[in-house]
């Protein structure tokens, strides 16, 4: 062993709300941890969203351990602002062992066993390791952006803040996630000529029959569901989110209302040749794929509502408000007056400083409820890493409770 080596029984890498909720349960049952953290905590929140960004879930489903959300707006979306401030009170309300500013270098097998752990200025050797970095390392970029012409500005969503950040002109935004249709709304709002390239993102209303849909599955039971028993099974982990908005309230985003107010809409973006883009036929097929999926969720709890004899609102079905004339109709950039082109395709894991045999041939983590098939080596924060509420505020306490009872060997309640 390294005479700089130090040596103690818990490594948690990331100190986001997943590593600082496993920390918690960790210093609530005076575990020894420590938390290393490349950044400053919860960074993100505040360095990787843009300036009108809200919840996409209600207030009430903000339940960090031993800190629920207790503002006065349970049914509300808190904004950027907010959301920072939650975070940071709750890394507040008690002590973690954080080190921030420390990145990780490599996790190796310890000859001694367990962990080696380096980082930028020293190594660790720990019984436990918990890689609690999340999933959104490298922005996705396609390789053919590096020939667009440089006089066209490029970004990412996570470098994306608002529109004046952006050159005056219209904007080509790629990808109707959640961030891409966010985004788009808000381009839109603020008066700039938007062209949005539709993937195959599902989406789900805001409000049905008279409640937020989120309180009519949470009382489907559908937080409770766990991959096993998910149709896809691990493929629910592959899954886009569904594509809705807290803002201003909380309201539906429906593409095809945004192209009847003037957005552009065009199927998946293939590729963009001499600044002309081209795209699949797929936008007819990927509208009604959303609206599909809108409508299954709200016949689902049609049937909640008939099977527990719930009084509730009927709610006419959708129509939709408008439909493409015409697909594939290549884009000339310039011809359409684009200065900028918004990435919102997502990100790419990036564990290859990662040297412990716990990956498939697809170089992806392999994991029961988060424990691997190493000893002692562990992953939390993850999408459906147990529920759909694994790598959001909702559910992370009941992931981190859970390791928190690997490691110590006892039973850990849910705070």
């Amino acid at each position: 062993m390294s005479q700089n080596e130090k040596t103690i029984p818990v490594v948690i890498v990331g100190g986001g709300q997943a590593g600082l909720s496993l920390s918690w349960y960790l210093c609530r049952e005076g575990v020894a941890h420590v938390v290393l953290e490349a950044g400053t905590a919860c960074h993100s929140w505040e360095d990787e969203r843009w300036d009108n960004f809200c919840l996409v879930t209600p207030n009430w489903q903000c339940r960090l351990p031993g800190h629920p959300y207790a503002g006065d707006d349970p049914h509300g979306f808190m904004v950027k602002g907010e959301i920072v401030d939650y975070v940071r009170s709750f890394r507040d309300s008690f002590a973690p062992p954080l080190r921030e500013h420390t990145r990780v270098t490599s996790v190796t097998r310890h000859e001694a066993g367990g962990y080696r752990v380096v980082t930028n200025d020293e190594i660790w050797h720990a019984r436990h390791v918990v890689i609690a970095s999340g999933a959104y390392h490298d922005a996705v970029i396609p390789g053919y952006a590096g020939a667009i012409d440089p006089a066209i500005v490029q970004i990412h969503s996570q470098d994306y803040r608002n529109a004046a950040q952006l050159p005056e002109g219209a904007v080509l935004v790629v990808g109707s996630g959640q961030s891409g249709a966010q985004i788009v709304e808000d381009l839109h709002l603020e008066g700039r000529k938007v062209h949005l390239c539709v993937g195959s993102a599902p989406r789900v209303s805001r409000f049905y029959r008279g409640r937020d849909v989120v309180d009519w599955l949470a009382d489907m039971k559908f937080y409770d569901l766990t991959v096993d028993r998910h149709p896809l099974r691990d493929g629910a982990r592959d899954k886009t989110n569904h594509y809705v908005t807290g803002r201003n309230g909380g309201h539906d985003l429906d593409l095809r209302q945004f192209a009847k107010d003037g957005v552009g809409l065009h199927g998946t973006l293939e590729t963009i040749r001499d600044e002309v883009a081209f795209f699949l036929p797929d936008l007819r097929e990927n509208l009604d794929d959303a609206d599909r999926t809108n409508a299954d969720i709200k016949a689902s709890i049609d049937a909640h509502i008939a099977r527990a004899g719930i009084e509730a609102p009927t709610e006419a079905p959708y129509v939709p408000v408008w439909e493409p004339a015409a697909e594939n109709a290549p884009l000339d950039l310039k011809a359409a007056g684009i200065t900028a082109i918004l990435w919102c395709i997502g990100f790419r894991p990036d564990y290859r400083w990662i040297d412990v045999p716990v990956f498939n041939g697809a170089t992806k983590p392999v994991w029961d409820r988060g424990v691997t098939g190493a000893p002692g080596f562990y992953f939390l924060g993850l999408p459906w890493l147990h529920t759909w509420g694994s790598g959001r505020f909702s559910g992370i306490s009941r992931d981190a409770a859970w390791l928190a009872g690997q490691i110590t060997g006892k039973e850990i309640p849910i705070a």
